[in-house]
Parts: structure tokens; sequence; C-alpha cells
């Protein structure tokens, strides 16, 4: 589901090594990481994009992220004269998340994160840590969170139409926060998510990605309830040009289909 990002980076210079061991997502790609860390540390340095893992990256990547709520709320406070009554993020790692939160933790603003509900909690084939029961306190991959695991601390398989949130891990940052009451989680399916996107692209005229779809799923059910004059921000953490198979596949959309197979055709396939 990454082959698009993936030719991006490899356009960009990056040297792309595919994760070949168990459900090769997110967390084998940690593993895998952290192994060659450990084997080659003499020239090697392990950086982590988003907001998990061992002390200090979590706060190294909210500092860095930080930039998303420190312009958000001048930007308000400078067009509008006043700050947003909701924030609403997509959480998977959480980097984007904490990145827009954190300009507004010490305010009066509500912050909500929306974490992959997949097919539906109650089936199990969801990535939500903290907005289902599923979620539980374990120790991995270096750090103390709120993980998808079982009675044995054995992580357990995600599932998300969106690539980047179907982390069986969560930001301890995040769980913190949850914990105490300073940030509310909810959860949106797949179903919800494809909905959000199709009304978004159709009326806004923008192309979110699948996981800041999320947002939008949680921020289009609270809106109608909230006063007019009310400001709601959502942070649209990604495009979703790098989404089209997943779409597209998901709208049955016959003319696309009729396209790869021509593509195929001319590939040899």
């Amino acid at each position: 589901r990454q082959r698009p990002n993936v030719f991006w980076m490899k356009r960009l210079g990056a040297e792309v090594v595919p994760v070949k061991e168990g459900t090769r997502l997110l967390k084998d790609a940690i593993n895998e990481a952290f192994r060659d860390w450990v084997t080659h540390m003499d020239d090697t340095h392990y950086v982590l994009g988003t907001a998990c893992g061992p002390h200090p990256f979590p706060e190294m990547v909210v500092y860095l992220q930080s930039i998303i709520g420190k312009e958000a709320r001048k930007q308000l406070l400078e067009t509008e004269g006043k700050l947003p009554s909701h924030v609403y993020a997509c959480v998977g790692g959480g980097s984007n998340a904490m990145g827009i939160f954190s300009g507004f933790l010490d305010d009066p603003v509500e912050l909500v994160g929306v974490e992959a509900g997949g097919e539906g909690l109650e089936t199990g084939r969801h990535a939500a840590r903290l907005a289902s029961k599923d979620g539980s306190i374990g120790v991995a991959q270096g750090y103390k969170t709120c993980f998808l695991q079982n009675a044995d601390g054995q992580m357990k398989e995600t599932h998300s139409v969106a690539a980047g949130l179907d982390y069986v891990g969560v930001s301890p940052i995040l769980a913190s926060l949850r914990e105490e009451g300073r940030v509310r989680f909810e959860a949106a399916t797949d179903r919800e998510v494809l909905d959000a996107t199709a009304l978004t692209i159709r009326k806004e005229g923008l192309i979110p990605a699948l996981e800041s779809a999320h947002a939008f799923v949680q921020a289009f059910k609270e809106a109608p309830d909230l006063p007019r004059d009310d400001i709601i921000l959502i942070n649209q953490s990604g495009r979703g040009d790098k989404d089209i198979f997943t779409i597209a596949d998901a709208f049955a959309d016959p003319e696309w289909k009729s396209f790869i197979r021509k593509k195929a055709e001319e590939y040899g396939a």
C-alpha cells in the first residue's frame, strides 16, 4: 500500500529496504530498524518518524512537529481573533496529533484524537488502542504505552484502510494525556472514512489522505451540535494522492480497473 510513497522516496535519493518478516506493517519495520541499528551502532543512527519508542525519541518528534500547532494557533488568532473550540487529528503513532495538539494544550480547547476503527471495534479488526477496550499497558520496542496485545503480551494483528494508522502501539505522551483527561479519543470505521473522503473531495475540493480523513469523520459527526460561531480545526496531515489505488478499489470504479488492466498488459503482466 505504500508503493506510491516509496516511489517518491527513491526519486529523492533514499534507499528503501522493505520488511519481509511478520505482518510487514510499521511494528515489523521498527523491529527490523532496531535490529540493524544495534548491529551497526558505529556508523548508524536510529531516527523514528512518529512519537513512539524509547526516550528521547517521542519528545524529539513532538518538539519538531510542534510547529504545526504553533503556526495554526498564530494564524487563527490573526485571522479570526479567537481560538477553536475543538481540534481534531488522526492518531496512528501520534506525530501529527501531538504536532497540532501541542499548540493548544494550555488553552480551553477540546482536543480529539481519532483512531482507526477498521471494520468496527466489536470485530477486533481495528487499530484503536485508546478509543477501544482492547488496548492495555505493556512494554515493547523499548517503551511503555498502550498496546493492542493478548494476555501474554504478544502484539495482536491490526487493520485499517489507512496504511499509516495500523500501528499496534501509540505515543506514550498521548496515552498519558488520555489518562489525564486532556485528550479525548474516538474511532472511525473504514466505511466512515471513505464516505468522509468522498464528501470532502466533492464539497471542498480537498483530497485528504485516508489517515487524515479519520479526523474529518469525527468533526463531521460533532459539528452539527456545536454553536454556529464555534471554530473547529481539523489537521489534514497528508494528501490523498498516495491513496488513489485504495480509494479506487473501495469505490469499485470500473474505469479505473480498466485503466489498471491496460497498464498491466503494457507491462506484460
